[in-house]
């Protein structure tokens, strides 16, 4: 099984009388992930399924006495899909309160349902970490640097899903991806109360997915779609919780000369992307490879700093001239910017950035310095 950077972080972090929170997409690998912990935790765990009726009926009965009677001698307790259980806050607050020494892992594929059932009651008493799909330092467990190279057209078009392991030819690539999108994707969404249909969601996100890259206004996407632009603000919200998409905003120090309200969308997958928009054709052959190739970037960049806890914000920067970079990556005040480049190219750092930002890193990110330009 390849291994996930996040599990070190999760370990570090399991404390008694503390809850680590581990959120990611349905199909992701979360399951697979604690598991393993479990199964390699050298002292006494319990795993529960909150999906499962007797393990929801325990953990909803909100009694000390049934808590400690179930709990007892058990030293990392496991709850998955823990979005499901109502007032799963205030059930975890009493766990950890009441039984000495125990510690509280729970897995969760919705953020917006599971982060606001815990609300107020976890307050000091949890961490939240994320599960992306796999990123390409993971997966140098099972490639050298040739095979990345060669496996890069691949990722491309099919994404990092990890089930995708388990399928070599592109029809059965496809067939798990237009599944993942069409069954799983917006599941989460769709239950919530109101909204009942996906098809102004996927219009939503097919309209994101054409404009890969570029900066998208809420309003003239609701114009497209005859949604008020709240509606749009509401979806984009939600697509984001459920990691589908993640925005880039304006980097801006200067508000005269840079532009700082605006936002960019990208996928956090770029097989979802293509599967939305039902183009898994070769990377040869693609008009859109340029904004393939930067939105695989960005998502690996965010992978990367994600499972370092870096504390990197990521950004874009335009000024009102369009001068622009793609990528501004903001850690403890130091600054990179990255140009973002299908093709090799001799790009020149922008006068206005250097002017600004002078002591501000710059590179060029083409596919002749893959797999080291994510590292």
């Amino acid at each position: 099984m390849i291994g996930r950077q996040i599990e070190s972080i999760l370990l570090q972090y399991l404390k008694p009388n503390k809850v680590v929170v581990l959120l990611g997409a349905r199909r992701i690998g979360k399951t697979t992930l604690i598991k393993k912990i479990e199964r390699t935790f050298e002292r006494n765990t319990l795993y529960l399924n909150a999906e499962d009726t007797l393990s929801k009926e325990i953990l909803e009965t909100k009694s000390i006495s049934s808590y400690k009677r179930n709990f007892e001698g058990i030293d990392l307790l496991i709850i998955d899909e823990a979005q499901v259980i109502p007032e799963i806050g205030k059930i975890l607050k009493l766990i950890v309160d009441e039984l000495e020494g125990i510690k509280v892992l729970a897995t969760g594929s919705s953020a917006f349902d599971l982060m606001n059932r815990f609300g107020e009651p976890l307050t000091g008493r949890s961490f939240t970490f994320h599960l992306y799909p796999f990123s390409q330092s993971e997966l140098k467990e099972i490639e050298n640097p040739i095979e990345m190279k060669q496996n890069l057209a691949d990722k491309l078009v099919f994404g990092m899903y990890p089930e995708l392991l388990e399928y070599k030819t592109a029809n059965e690539k496809k067939t798990y991806l237009n599944n993942l999108v069409n069954t799983y994707l917006l599941k989460d969404i769709l239950a919530l109360e109101g909204l009942r249909g996906s098809s102004k969601i996927m219009d939503l996100l097919k309209l994101l997915a054409w404009q890969t890259g570029m900066e998208v206004s809420p309003h003239e996407l609701g114009k497209n779609l005859n949604m008020s632009k709240n509606t749009v603000d509401k979806y984009l919200d939600l697509l984001q919780k459920v990691f589908v998409i993640f925005e880039l905003k304006a980097f801006s120090k200067n508000l005269r000369k840079e532009v700082s309200k605006n936002r960019k969308w990208y996928f956090v997958d770029t097989g979802v992307r293509n599967a939305i928009i039902s183009d898994f054709s070769p990377v040869e052959t693609r008009k859109d490879v340029g904004q393939l190739w930067e939105n695989f970037i960005i998502s690996e960049r965010l992978k990367k700093h994600n499972n370092q806890l870096s504390g990197t914000h990521l950004h874009f920067w335009r000024t009102y001239d369009q001068q622009e970079i793609d990528l501004v990556e903001e850690t403890d005040g130091n600054l990179n910017g990255f140009e973002i480049k299908w093709q090799k190219t001799k790009g020149k750092i922008p006068i206005a950035w250097k002017n600004t930002y002078p002591e501000a890193g710059f590179s060029i990110l083409t596919k002749s310095d893959y797999p080291e330009n994510i590292e």
